[in-house]
């Protein structure tokens, strides 16, 4: 019975939320770029193929922007400008617009 918490502690320790380190307002200082195309707080896209980023989920957005530097996920522009991006930048800019308020709406499964 001793292991019980042990073990509990041990997949805390697993989940996303032990890994999410960003920090918004350093986010906020490296997102300009990002403002050319998704608007200054991720609501306002340029156009219907790009996505908004405000709202959306800290470890969503993360991951698409490690894939996008991996290339993974392939997108000509998103993929130079994760290039260039540390491990650090990434999970700031995540926190950033996970943090901002977005009209992303949940499509009801059927």
């Amino acid at each position: 019975m001793r292991m019980l918490p042990l073990v509990s502690i041990a997949l805390l320790a697993l989940s996303p939320a032990a890994f999410a380190a960003g920090d918004a307002a350093a986010g906020k200082a490296k997102s300009a770029v990002c403002a050319a195309c998704h608007g200054p707080d991720g609501n306002k896209p340029i156009d219907a193929n790009t996505p908004k980023l405000a709202g959306q989920h800290e470890d969503y957005l993360a991951k698409v922007l490690r894939d996008y530097r991996s290339g993974a996920r392939a997108n000509a522009i998103m993929g130079a400008q994760a290039g260039n991006l540390k491990d650090q930048d990434i999970d700031d800019l995540a926190a950033y617009f996970a943090s901002q308020k977005g009209d992303l709406k949940e499509i009801p499964h059927n």
